[in-house]
C-alpha cells in the first residue's frame, strides 16, 4: 500500500498520509509522518496490528490496544484468541476504507506517472468519492 489513512465508525477516509512506494514498511511510514515528540495520540484509542511493536515506547498515547503475540513454545489462549478477534473487529473498518478506495484502481494499478503532485490529487478524488459513496 502507498501511503496510510485513517477511518471512522462510519467507513469515512479522514486522513491520507505521504506516498511511500516500494516496500515501505508501515511503522516506518508513521514514524517519518508523525514526530515522536508531539504527542500525535495522546487524545486518543489507539489501535494497531503487531506490525508497529514499539509503538508505545516511541509515542506517547492516550488508550492503546495492541493484540498478544503468540510464541513457537507458547500458544495463545482461548482468552487471548477472543481478545485479538476483538481488536481485528475494530481495526477491520481502516481495511474496508482501502478496499474501498482500491475500487477505483488508483491504489491497485502500477503507478505510471511521474507526476507525484498529480497522484496525491488522483488520490484525494478517490478518497472523496468513497466517502460521498458511504454517506448516499
Amino acid at each position: 500500500m502507498c501511503g496510510s489513512s485513517d477511518s471512522d465508525k462510519a467507513k469515512k477516509a479522514l486522513y491520507l498520509g505521504n506516498i511511500f512506494c516500494g516496500k515501505t514498511h508501515d511503522y516506518t511510514m508513521l514514524k517519518s509522518e508523525f514526530d515522536t515528540g508531539l504527542g500525535w495520540f495522546t487524545d486518543h484509542h489507539v489501535r494497531i496490528d503487531l506490525g508497529y511493536l514499539g509503538f508505545d515506547k516511541e509515542f506517547a498515547s492516550g488508550d492503546l490496544s495492541l493484540p498478544i503475540k503468540s510464541s513457537k513454545t507458547k500458544p495463545l489462549s482461548d482468552e487471548a484468541k477472543s481478545s485479538n478477534r476483538s481488536l481485528a473487529s475494530q481495526r477491520i473498518v481502516v481495511e474496508h476504507v482501502i478496499g474501498g478506495m482500491k475500487r477505483y484502481r488508483v491504489l491497485s494499478n502500477r503507478i505510471r506517472s511521474r507526476n507525484w503532485s498529480g497522484y496525491d490529487v488522483k488520490l484525494e478524488v478517490c478518497a472523496g468519492l468513497w466517502n460521498f459513496y458511504i454517506t448516499n
